[in-house]
Order: structure tokens, then C-alpha cells, then sequence
């Protein structure tokens, strides 16, 4: 028999009634992971068959009419919508909890939008959610981020804490999406460049070793000496950008690196 405090947990978190609006690939994945955590979840998409233990719903006010939590995992296309469809049915009180990656303006519309009776919440999903559902890191921001941690950390979430209003999460994960994103962009680029001049391997092994030794002293490198060497860089980006042209490749991140460089050099811009 298990302790009576694991009972008494088990008992809490089976008592909340989550609504997941958008079953695609993220939004089915933390539904099944919920309720394989022993949650009550109710949910609608209007292209996706809910899985099995989903009580399917007719529309997103159906949905979200008996729960105390909503999680809205549609797209940022569809977010705002969602929640005026759904409006009408929330009680007050129940948490409104976006997992799409919007803009953190849209986040901050959201929570305007719904008012003061239905706390918005704003998660920022670090990490792809294939393989990892209701696993996978969630940065919250917003009035009720407390609450909503303890509903899903309850059911085995992941979850830290951003403090201020909805927006804040978000705004982190694109900052770093900036950097991340941007670097992947870059190798890409590269490395169709050298496959086309016949060195795709010499480059692969010189972004390893290079990448193997990054570290804060690194990133005061790179920024100071962006500042302090753009006229020479904008030359070098110039050649790099010709280059690529001619192997037949859109400079598309090399040629936005040299105008980069280009008006630090004129302007002294950041």
C-alpha cells in the first residue's frame, strides 16, 4: 500500500481536468504522456482523430467548458483564435496555458485578451517535443506560472519558473533561437559551399574542433571582435559572398553577415 502522501498527490493530480487544443505531433504527445500520468484530458483538433484516452470534444469552447487547465499547442497562427473560440465556455479561474512559439507580443495579446477572470499563462518549450512530450522542458511566464507548474509538475513536467508577465518565457527561447537557429543556418550554408568546391569534409572537421572549444571567453571573442575588426570582415564576407555565387550557392547568410558587418563598419551600429 502506497504512502499516504503519494496517495494523497495521486488523488490531486487525477482530479484535474486538462484540456490539450491541437493534436498534432507536440500536442498528442504531451496528451498521451498526461494521461499515461493518470490525468483526466479532453481534447479537440479539427484535423486530428484524438488518441485513445482522450475524451474528444467538438470544438475548442466544448473542450475547455469542464477544465481547470487548457493547453493550447495549436500554432501561432491559430492562438489567438482558439482562445476567442473559446472564451465563452472558460470559468474563471481556469488556466490558459500557450505552448505555440509566438512572438512575445502575441503572448502578451493573449493574456489582454482574456482578462483578468482566466490567467494566461506562457510556455516556452526548450526543447523539441518529439520523443520527449509532457517531458520536455518548459520555461512559464505569466500570472498563474505558479500554479501551472504544480498542476504539471505534479504529472512529471519539467517545468521552471520566469518571473514577470506572459511573454517573458518566450522571449527567452527566441533570443536563443537567434543564436541557435542562426548557427545551424550558417553551417548549412557552409557546407553546401564546400561539398560544391570539393572540401566538405576539412570544413565538417574544422567546425567540430571548432564548436569543441566554445566558452564564455569565446563569446566575449566573437562580439568584441566583430566591433573592433568589421572593416576587414566586411571585406572578407564580400569575397565569401562572391564566392558562394559562383559555386552556385545563395549567400543567404553570408550576405546578411557581410551587411551586418558592413554597418558596424560605417555606422559603428550594434
Amino acid at each position: 500500500m502506497p504512502p499516504l502522501h503519494e496517495t494523497a498527490h495521486t488523488e490531486a493530480c487525477t482530479a484535474i481536468r486538462i484540456a490539450v487544443l491541437g493534436l498534432g505531433e507536440a500536442g498528442s504527445e504531451i496528451a498521451r504522456d498526461l494521461i499515461a500520468a493518470g490525468a483526466d484530458v479532453r481534447g479537440h483538433d479539427p484535423k486530428v482523430t484524438p488518441a485513445d484516452g482522450v475524451d474528444p470534444r467538438a470544438d475548442e469552447a466544448d473542450a475547455v467548458r469542464d477544465a481547470d487547465l487548457v493547453l493550447s499547442v495549436n500554432s501561432s497562427h491559430d492562438a489567438m483564435d482558439a482562445l476567442r473560440n473559446a472564451l465563452p465556455a472558460l470559468r474563471p479561474g481556469t488556466i490558459w496555458a500557450d505552448l505555440n512559439t509566438a512572438s512575445p507580443g502575441l503572448k502578451a495579446a493573449l493574456a489582454e485578451a482574456a482578462g483578468a477572470p482566466i490567467p494566461v499563462v506562457d510556455v516556452a518549450l526548450m526543447a523539441p517535443v518529439p520523443g520527449k512530450g509532457l517531458h520536455t522542458p518548459m520555461l512559464v511566464a505569466g500570472d498563474a506560472a505558479d500554479r501551472y507548474a504544480a498542476i504539471l509538475s505534479g504529472f512529471g513536467a519539467e517545468v521552471a519558473i520566469q518571473p514577470g508577465p506572459a511573454g517573458g518565457a518566450i522571449s527567452r527561447k527566441l533570443l536563443r533561437s537567434v543564436f541557435y537557429k542562426g548557427l545551424a543556418a550558417a553551417v548549412v550554408e557552409a557546407l553546401a559551399a564546400a561539398e560544391a568546391a570539393g572540401c566538405a569534409d576539412w570544413l565538417r572537421d574544422n567546425i567540430s574542433a571548432e564548436l569543441a572549444g566554445f566558452d564564455q571567453r569565446t563569446v566575449d571573442r566573437l562580439i568584441d571582435g566583430t566591433h573592433q575588426h568589421a572593416r576587414r570582415r566586411a571585406d572578407e564576407m564580400t569575397a565569401a559572398t562572391e564566392q558562394l555565387e559562383e559555386l552556385g550557392v545563395p549567400p543567404r547568410i553570408s550576405a546578411a553577415t557581410r551587411d551586418l558587418l558592413l554597418d558596424l563598419r560605417d555606422n559603428g551600429g550594434r
